[in-house]
């Protein structure tokens, strides 16, 4: 089929133009990114998001894939001189993979069969003579190929032969297969037993000891733990339709008559069915759920990973980290309102040193030296106490709120290649406290650093195909940072590589040019860097920001192919740009129609407009200051009935996982999280969000604590949070040299 086809079978497929369709793909393969086409080439494209181009790519990806591979088929075939006008167009017609491999089953080489065996004694014929069913004079035929040399002594020895070539034929018989295979996409069920032996080491796996359902309504999360059991040799995994049903079925497509010959086909057919065909499709059904599930898993993981990555940041303030521990401290950091390291120390507030009241003081002399304007301490082991001794530092300014952060993945970035280059000469626990910091400013430029796979957000993750998740999680990234945009002069190199157009290589040159070259002034000097050609500069522009940059569309998401557009606006009302962002009343005459050109459209003039009036706006919510219970630290604490904030940390298909403050996430199974039914968690809670829940049931042996959103309507922000008293306020609580001072007084009384 030509690529015009393609585009005419999408377009019908996806129920979009067929000319979009084309103009997507043109631009694909010319090297064009998703997110540059969804934001800058709307007109070409007819407006379609990320979405709708993305399942473009794949389908066009997916039957480029499926031409090579009949075109292989064809060949291959042909050179047998086996290839005949009706199978050609049979495989022409094929429409999906499995089809065209069902068709070239029979001439794939494959290695030596007992169908083989019985060919290379001279009994296809005979096969074939039963096969055909017009006579029933089957032994008698047998008889004529019997023969010493060819180890056929017996008629029952033919026979056998002719059988077994008969049993492969049926069941490389593409009707048969395809009638088969949906027969076990209807009927098919999914049986787990334990293997003897394994109950007390996969405990885990209790749940599927003894365990059945329909195939094809297993949901994902089963299905992976199910697979995951078996890869661990603790479950048996068997996928079966009923085998009388089966046989009938194929019986009824492939015997024609009575007698002899019907006979001898039907116990081909039954060892056929049981040695090949069964075999065979259980295979193909294992795989087609396994690729299912992956997807659904990926899905759900890239769901996630966007609401985390998208997170509220709190903005450039100076921020003290504190990544908690008992034994070895609390490692300290102090960070300006870049992300630049100042000061480091280690506390001992808690046991066994308990040295509180000179962890007091190292913390209020860090915030007043580096005038600290956030403190946020990493949710790991003693968080909640560390969080607790920072509360209860009374003379604390008000004004600096106190905010617990999730460490998932911390550990990970700190031994990682990036924080070793980052900071060489620092240990371990500096880098990760100075992550946890980072992650509160502006979670998106810290979170790049990581693998995504490690910052905990998934389902089943390393069960899954590991390509596919990759390729869709990069996906995910790229497309979060182009949404947000990049602020050129202080991006990583990480964070710039997600770049549309850009890459790890060209980041790094960027990095480079950069430090060597000092701040770039404008976007437009962005092309003097080695390897930032034209194409790319077109694919990366937009989405990079320089605050203080020459022209004053170098900080917003204008495109440098449409600054001429805006300094036309500027000029016909005789004003500057800076105006027209400055001044609505400028904005409110500007008539986009007057500036419709062939390749600049209403869709990219009223994005213009819209970042006319706020240029480079940060897509992202604002941050909202959340507290955990204050009574609450570990899950000893928790008791049934008790009503909880708490921070949705995972989203799963079977429910949500809410982290209420002990150091232990309760679940909210899919059936509490509404008064409503609901089928998808996804739809009523997102990762990060801030819910109350009521906790339900409190397992301490096994970790495990119950959860329920029913009748909790209310978001956390819509509650009134509980004020933080000042047992001493004989000072300007917002003051911290007064602070210092009332405290130093305190510990001389």
């Amino acid at each position: 089929m030509s690529d015009l086809g393609l585009h005419f079978k999408i377009a019908d497929q996806l129920n979009l133009s067929t000319k979009d369709v084309t103009a997507t793909i043109g631009l694909l393969d010319e090297g064009a990114t998703i997110p540059f086409i969804s934001r800058y080439r709307k007109e070409v494209t007819g407006g379609l998001d990320e979405v709708q181009i993305a399942n473009i790519r794949n389908e066009i990806e997916r039957l480029r894939q499926l031409e090579s591979r009949r075109e292989s088929i064809l060949k291959s075939i042909d050179s047998q001189n086996k290839l005949t006008e009706e199978l050609k167009e049979k495989i022409l017609a094929a429409d999906t993979l499995s089809k065209l491999e069902d068709l070239y089953l029979p001439y794939k080489p494959k290695r030596r069969t007992k169908a083989t065996i019985a060919r290379e004694k001279g009994l296809e014929p005979l096969a074939l003579f039963i096969l055909e069913q017009k006579s029933n004079l089957v032994f008698e035929e047998a008889e004529k190929f019997l023969s010493v040399e060819k180890e056929v002594p017996s008629v029952l020895e033919a026979m056998q032969g002719a059988r077994d070539i008969i049993a492969e034929i049926v069941s490389e018989d593409a009707g048969v297969r395809e009638s088969m295979r949906e027969l076990f996409k209807k009927s098919a069920i999914i049986k787990s037993r334990v293997i003897k032996g394994k109950e007390e080491a996969g405990e885990k796996f209790a749940d599927y000891f003894e365990w059945e359902e329909k195939l094809m309504t297993c949901p994902s999360h089963r299905m992976l733990a199910m697979r995951r059991g078996e890869k661990e040799d603790v479950l048996i995994l068997d996928i079966a339709v009923e085998e009388e049903e089966a046989l009938e079925m194929i019986q009824r497509r492939i015997i024609t008559s009575r007698g002899e010959s019907a006979t001898q086909i039907k116990e081909a057919i039954e060892d056929g069915y049981k040695r090949l065909l069964q075999p065979s499709i259980e295979a193909e059904m294992r795989l087609l759920t396994k690729q299912g599930a992956d997807e659904k898993a990926i899905v759900v993981f890239a769901d996630n990973l966007r609401e985390l990555l998208l997170a509220s940041p709190l903005g450039q303030k100076n921020i003290l980290a504190i990544d908690p521990g008992f034994r070895t401290g609390c490692k300290v950091v102090a960070l300006n309102r870049q992300g630049k390291l100042l000061e480091e120390t280690v506390i001992y507030p808690h046991e066994p040193q308990r040295k509180v009241t000179e962890a007091e003081m190292i913390v209020l002399a860090f915030c007043q030296k580096h005038d600290i304007e956030a403190i946020a301490i990493g949710n790991g082991t003693a968080s909640r106490e560390t969080e607790q001794f920072v509360r209860n530092i009374d003379v604390l300014p008000k004004s600096i709120p106190v905010i617990v952060v999730s460490e998932a993945g911390a550990s990970v970035y700190s031994a990682s290649d990036v924080a070793r280059e980052e900071f060489p000469d620092k240990d371990v626990t500096v880098r990760g406290a100075v992550s946890i910091g980072r992650r509160l400013a502006d979670p998106l430029a810290e979170l790049v650093k990581i693998d995504p796979k490690s910052i905990g957000v998934g389902q089943y993750q390393h069960d899954v195909d590991q390509t596919l998740l990759k390729n869709k999680l990069d996906e995910v990234v790229g497309s979060c940072v182009n949404g947000v945009g990049v602020e050129l002069n202080t991006a990583s190199k990480e964070l710039l590589s997600y770049v549309s157009g850009i890459g790890p290589s060209l980041a790094q040159n960027i990095v480079q040019y950069r430090n060597e070259h000092g701040a770039f002034k404008s976007r437009k000097s962005l092309k003097e860097v080695p390897r930032m050609g034209e194409k790319v500069f077109e694919q990366c522009a937009g989405f990079l920001r320089i605050r203080d940059g020459i022209h004053p569309l170098d900080k917003s998401a204008v495109h440098p192919e449409t600054y001429h557009i805006v300094e036309k606006m500027a000029s016909d009302l005789q004003c500057s740009i800076d105006d027209l962002v400055e001044q609505k009343e400028l904005r409110k005459k500007i008539q986009l129609q007057n500036y419709v050109t062939e390749t600049v459209g209403l869709p990219t003039l009223k994005d213009i407009l819209s970042e006319l009036e706020k240029p480079g706006r940060d897509p992202r919510k604002e941050y909202e200051i959340f507290s955990f219970d204050e009574n609450v630290h570990e899950i000893k604490d928790l008791r049934e009935g008790m009503r909880l904030p708490g921070i949705v940390t995972n989203v799963t298909n079977f429910g949500a996982f809410v982290d209420v403050g002990v150091h232990q996430d309760g679940l909210v199974h899919i059936s509490q999280l509404a008064d409503v039914f609901v089928d998808d968690p996804n739809k009523v809670v997102k990762v990060g969000q801030q819910v109350w829940v009521n906790v339900t049931e409190v397992d301490v042996k096994r970790k495990r604590i119950a959860l329920s959103m029913k009748g909790e309507a209310q978001s956390v922000k819509s509650s009134k949070p509980k004020a933080v008293a000042n047992k001493e306020e004989k000072y300007d609580p917002n003051d911290m040299n007064s602070a210092l001072a009332a405290l130093k007084s305190k510990f001389k009384k």
